[in-house]
């Protein structure tokens, strides 16, 4: 574990960009980007396409600006080089930016009104990888769909067992039980979620460290509890849906979270634009949420 990234990560004012979209949510964030499923044959040339977004958006002047102290990679992201430099290195060593890498393959379907994550086997391996790449802490999502208690506590229990990985070989774990906020017993399904949390969080010695990344809450300030457990080095918060402004107002409504932002931090960015048009948009976004992040 790097110390100076781990005092960053805990203190620096900022805010972590989500850049780690895979496999099913590519051709989306593409599409987003105005770049249609015609414009690419295979894989290869999609994630091709995707590394060229996310180099756009990580060269852009204000990504370097002090207001980025996060950024989340995909594996393919991670293997790939910007300007002959791995992009972890890239991002650590010109941008000042700590680098984190998705490390889950996706949700199994629903059960107990949960998605777990899929069984990973390589899981060990892959976190070994990720520290030859000097890859700073990983990230892995699950989602909660109703107010399940057991379900729940499933995804928490499944979670903390990832998040003993990574630790046992020098990471941080930004766990994510993304509760989804459109269902009716959202705040419900919050309490729920928080109990279990702090629950399996006090069995952690204070220099295991994890980071909480969870959907913005229905009650303001309702994760300032866990920013308090001795392991807690941030509570950041994924925009889930919200649009970039919504994610803003109720991020602002809550000090102490920061957010990790991937669809709402991309908002509004084209393959068509001019640099200067690109470099201005995506400012603007880093901007707006940064100032929502250090509220």
């Amino acid at each position: 574990m790097n110390a100076t990234q781990l005092e960053k990560m805990h203190s620096g004012k900022g805010f972590i960009a989500a850049l780690d979209q895979s496999g099913g949510s590519t051709p989306k964030a593409l599409a987003a980007y105005g770049v249609a499923e015609t414009a690419y044959k295979n894989e290869d040339e999609m994630f091709a396409l995707v590394h060229e977004m996310r180099a756009r958006i990580i060269n852009a002047p204000e990504f370097a600006s002090g207001k980025v102290i996060g950024a989340i990679l995909f594996k393919k992201t991670m293997e790939s080089k910007i300007a002959g430099k791995f992009t972890a290195d890239y991002l650590w060593d010109v941008k000042h930016v700590v680098p984190f890498l998705k490390v889950d393959l996706g949700l199994q379907d629903e059960k107990d009104g949960v998605r777990l994550m899929k069984p990973f086997p390589g899981l060990d391996a892959l976190c070994k990888e990720a520290v030859g790449y000097h890859i700073f802490g990983t990230k892995e999502r699950s989602v909660v769909l109703a107010a399940n208690e057991k379900g729940i506590k499933a995804v928490v229990k499944q979670q903390y067992e990832w998040a003993k990985v990574m630790i046992s070989n020098g990471l941080v774990p930004i766990i994510e039980p993304e509760v989804d906020i459109h269902i009716a017993d959202k705040k419900e399904a919050e309490a729920m979620l928080k109990a279990a949390l702090i629950e399996e969080a006090k069995k952690l010695k204070p220099s295991e460290k994890v980071i909480f990344k969870l959907s913005l809450p229905s009650i303001d300030g309702f994760y300032s509890d866990l920013e308090k457990l001795p392991c807690c080095v941030r509570v950041v918060a994924l925009s889930g849906g919200y649009s970039q402004d919504e994610a803003n107002v109720i991020l602002a409504r809550n000090p102490g979270v920061i957010a990790s932002f991937s669809r709402a931090l991309a908002e509004g960015l084209t393959y068509q634009m001019s640099d200067a048009e690109f470099n201005k948009r995506i400012g603007e976004s880093i901007d707006a949420i940064y100032e929502a992040s250090v509220k």
